[in-house]
C-alpha cells in the first residue's frame, strides 16, 4: 500500500457522472478542499455535465470526459485520441486521486494519472479497485453520500457534509420571466421506467398546484428523449399558458438557474431532486423502489413521498423494471404529493448545508 501523502499538493476527484450522482459528491470535493486549503483539486467530469460543478469555490478545475467523442475508441480512428486524452491526465502530475465511480472507466483514468497514490471504493465493480492504492471499505448500508465521505476520509479528509452547488455565472435561465414567479419545477421523466410515477398524475398535481394559487407557473423538465412518456404533462403544458414546457430545452447550467429559483420541486429520484437539495429548495421526492435511506435526497428525508413496506424490494433492478417498480410508484396518490407539496411551501427554503 502505497503512503498517503501528508499533505497533497494535486488532487484529482473522478466522479464522471451520472448528473445526480456528480451532483450529490459536492461533500467530498467540500472536505477535500477543507482538509487541503492550498492544494490544486481538478474534478474529471463528463463534459456535458461540467456546469453542474464547475462554478464551485472549492474547485481549482474541471478535467472533461469527452465521452460521446470517445465512445468509439478501439476503431482506427479512436484509438489515437483516446491514447492522447489518457495520456494528458498525467500532465498535473497528480499526486492523489479520488475515484468515486467504482467502474473500470474510472479505475483505468485514476491509473492513467500514474498518481502514486490512487484511492477508491474496495467494493468496486469491473475489477476497477486493481486500479487502486488504496481500497477503501464503506458500508452498504449508509447514504451513498456518506460512502463518499468514507472515500475521502482516507486521504486524511474529515467529512464536512456541505451539499451546496454554484450555477456558473455565465448560465442563462431558460425561462427569464419564470425566475420572476412564484414557479414549481416539475421532473416527470426518468431514465429508469421503476422510478416513474405516472405522467397523468403529475399533470393533476400540476393543476392543482396552479388552481389552488399554491404557486402561479409550473416549468416541466426533462431529457428530450423522454418526452413520450409524459404525454398528459405535455398537453397541459399546451393547454394552459401558466405551464412551460421545457424538456429538452435547458443545458446543465439552465436547469441549474431554473431550480435555483425555484419556490417548489418536485422529482423522482433523479439529478432534479439532488439538485434541489443542493440550492435547498423546497422540495417533493416521489420516490418508489429507491432505499430513501440509501439514495435519496441527501438529509432531507422530511422532502420524501414513500408508500413501502417492510416486504417490499428496494432493489436497482426493481428501479430499471417497470414490472417491478411501477406498483410501488403508484401507491403515492395526488392527495399524497399535493399535502407534501403544501407542507414544503410553507416553511422557509430549506437551505444547503454551510
Amino acid at each position: 500500500m502505497s503512503p498517503v501523502p501528508a499533505t497533497p499538493q494535486r488532487i484529482l476527484l473522478i466522479r464522471p457522472s451520472a448528473l445526480g450522482d456528480v451532483c450529490r459528491s459536492a461533500p467530498a470535493l467540500a472536505s477535500l478542499r477543507a482538509a487541503f486549503p492550498n492544494a490544486r483539486i481538478d474534478w474529471l467530469v463528463r463534459d456535458v455535465f461540467a456546469d453542474a460543478v464547475r462554478a464551485h469555490p472549492a474547485l481549482t478545475g474541471v478535467v472533461e470526459f469527452p465521452r460521446d467523442r470517445l465512445r468509439r475508441w478501439w476503431t482506427p480512428g479512436g484509438i489515437g485520441p483516446a491514447r492522447a486524452w489518457l495520456r494528458s491526465l498525467r500532465e498535473p502530475r497528480y499526486d492523489a486521486v479520488v475515484d468515486l465511480q467504482g467502474l473500470a472507466r474510472s479505475g483505468l483514468f485514476a491509473l492513467a494519472t500514474r498518481a502514486p497514490v490512487r484511492v477508491g471504493p474496495a467494493g468496486a465493480a469491473e475489477f476497477a479497485s486493481l486500479a487502486y492504492t488504496r481500497r477503501v471499505r464503506t458500508n452498504p448500508r449508509t447514504h451513498v453520500v456518506e460512502r463518499a465521505l468514507e472515500i475521502v476520509r482516507a486521504l486524511g479528509a474529515e467529512p464536512v457534509r456541505d451539499v451546496r452547488l454554484y450555477a456558473p455565472a455565465d448560465a442563462p435561465h431558460p425561462a427569464p420571466d419564470l425566475a420572476r414567479a412564484r414557479t414549481s419545477v416539475l421532473a416527470p421523466t426518468s431514465a429508469w421506467p421503476g422510478k416513474r410515477w405516472p405522467a397523468e398524475r403529475f399533470a393533476a398535481l400540476a393543476r392543482r398546484l396552479l388552481d389552488t394559487g399554491a404557486v402561479e407557473r409550473v416549468a416541466v423538465v426533462g431529457a428530450a428523449g423522454e418526452r413520450g412518456s409524459i404525454g398528459p404533462v405535455l398537453d397541459l403544458c399546451r393547454d394552459d399558458p401558466r405551464a412551460v414546457d421545457l424538456v429538452g430545452r435547458t443545458t446543465v447550467g439552465g436547469l441549474m438557474r431554473a431550480i435555483e429559483s425555484a419556490a417548489l420541486v418536485v422529482a423522482h429520484d433523479s439529478a432534479a431532486a439532488h439538485l434541489a437539495v443542493g440550492f435547498g429548495r423546497p422540495l417533493v421526492a416521489l420516490l418508489g423502489p429507491t432505499d430513501a435511506r440509501l439514495a435519496g435526497p441527501f438529509d432531507r428525508l422530511d422532502a420524501v413521498v414513500q408508500r413501502v413496506s417492510e416486504n417490499d424490494r428496494l432493489t436497482d433492478r426493481a428501479c430499471k423494471d417497470e414490472s417491478l417498480g411501477a406498483g410501488l410508484m403508484r401507491r403515492i396518490t395526488v392527495d399524497d404529493a399535493f399535502a407534501k407539496a403544501l407542507e414544503q411551501l410553507s416553511r422557509e427554503p430549506a437551505g444547503a448545508s454551510p
